[in-house]
C-alpha cells in the first residue's frame, strides 16, 4: 500500500473510511519517521544479514529509512526485551529465531513470550543438519542410533551452548531414539563445529549454513536434516523423520515482532510489505545461501509456532534435566 497524503477534513475521512472499508489512518499514515528494527545478535551473523536484507527492502516500500540496531548479549535476550518493552507505535519491531522459544523454556524472563508481544510473520524456515567425524562409521540416522545404543554415554555431541536449539534438538533425539548421549557444550556454533572436524566430539546438530562447505570438502559426514522436509541444498539427505524417528521435527527459524498492543493495521501493513520481500527471487536465493528458505504466513501462525516450540522445549528440558547456565 503506497503512503497516503491526507488532504480532506476527518469527517471526510472517515465517512470514505467507513464506506470503502478502508484501514485505519493509523495504518495509512504509518511511517511517519523512520523505522527500527532491533537484531539481538552481534554484526554479520545469519539473522543480522537478513535482517539488513529486509530493512533495504522495507525502506524503499515504506518511503521512511528501516534502520538495524544491534542488541546482543544473554543469547538475544537483552535485545528481545528491550524490543518488546518499547512503544507499540510500529517504530521498534525485534527480529526472532527460533532460539526464542528455547530461551522461554528454559529461563525466567522479565517479560512474558507470549503474551507480551505482537507476531508479525515469520522470514525464514531450515533444518539442522546432523554431521559426524568421518571416522565415525555411520552413513544413515539408524546406523547412528544403533552406535549409540551399542555404546550407552559414550557418544560424545557439541552444542553451541547450553539450552542452544543444537542442543534441545538432540536432547530430543535421543529421547525419541531411546539412547543416552554425552554432552559437551560449546560457545558457539564455530567451535562446536571445529571441535567436530577436529574429532574431540563425534557428531553435531549444526546450522545448515556452517556445516555444509565442511560436508561439502569431507571434514564432515551429512546424516539427515531436522526438518519434515528435505532441504534443497542437499536433496540426497533424508529427514530424521523419514529415516528413522517419524514425527521428529526441528526447525531454525526467524521471525519479525513487535511490542504488545501493535495496532492491527500496522501489523497487516508491515506483513503485507514482508510478504512481497520473501516472494522475490533475490530473497530465495539470500536464505539458500544460508540453507533456508522463505517462510511467510499470518500473525497467528507465527503465534502457533512460537506457543508450540514452547510447549516441546518445556517438556525436552524438563525430562532431559537441562539447567540454565
Amino acid at each position: 500500500m503506497s503512503r497516503i497524503r491526507v488532504t480532506a477534513s476527518c469527517a471526510t475521512l472517515a465517512a470514505v473510511a467507513a464506506l470503502a472499508g478502508s484501514p485505519p489512518a493509523e495504518a495509512q499514515q504509518y511511517p511517519t519517521k523512520p523505522v527500527k528494527i532491533v537484531v539481538p545478535f552481534s554484526p554479520g551473523g545469519p539473522t543480522d544479514v537478513i535482517g539488513r536484507f529486509v530493512a533495504q527492502r522495507l525502506t524503499t516500500v515504506l518511503g521512511q529509512q528501516v534502520i538495524v540496531e544491534n542488541k546482543p548479549g544473554a543469547g538475544g535476550m537483552i535485545g528481545i526485551e528491550a524490543g518488546v518493552k518499547s512503544p507499540p507505535d510500529g517504530y521498534t519491531l525485534t527480529m526472532i529465531t527460533s532460539s526464542y522459544t528455547t530461551s522461554s523454556s528454559l529461563y525466567q524472563l522479565k517479560f512474558d513470550p507470549v503474551s507480551d508481544i505482537t507476531p508479525i510473520i515469520q522470514i525464514s524456515q531450515g533444518p539442522l543438519l546432523i554431521v559426524v567425524h568421518p571416522s565415525i562409521s555411520v552413513t544413515t540416522t539408524r546406523e547412528l542410533i544403533a552406535l549409540a545404543k551399542a555404546k550407552p554415554g559414550r557418544l560424545n555431541f557439541a552444542s553451541a551452548g547450553q539450552g542452544s536449539l543444537a542442543h534441545l534438538a538432540s536432547e530430543l533425539f535421543a529421547d525419541m531414539a531411546g539412547i543416552k548421549m554425552n554432552f559437551i557444550p560449546y560457545k558457539g556454533a564455530a567451535p562446536a563445529t571445529m571441535d567436530t572436524i577436529a574429532g574431540q566430539t563425534d557428531l553435531y546438530f549444526a546450522p545448515m549454513a556452517i556445516a555444509l562447505p565442511h560436508v561439502r570438502t569431507g571434514k564432515l559426514r551429512a546424516i539427515a536434516v531436522t526438518t519434515s522436509q528435505r532441504n534443497a541444498a542437499m536433496p540426497d539427505v533424508p529427514t530424521v523423520a523419514e529415516s528413522a524417528l517419524p514425527g521428529y521435527e526441528v526447525v531454525l527459524w526467524q521471525g519479525l515482532i513487535g511490542p504488545k498492543g501493535l495496532p492491527r493495521g500496522i501489523v497487516d501493513r508491515i506483513n503485507s510489505e514482508v510478504t512481497a520481500v520473501l516472494k522475490l527471487r533475490e530473497t530465495s536465493e539470500q536464505l539458500q545461501a544460508d540453507g533456508s528458505s522463505p517462510a511467510g504466513g499470518t500473525p497467528e501462525q507465527l503465534l502457533a509456532t512460537i506457543k508450540k516450540e514452547i510447549e516441546v522445549w518445556r517438556k525436552v528440558v524438563r525430562e532431559a534435566g537441562v539447567k540454565p547456565e
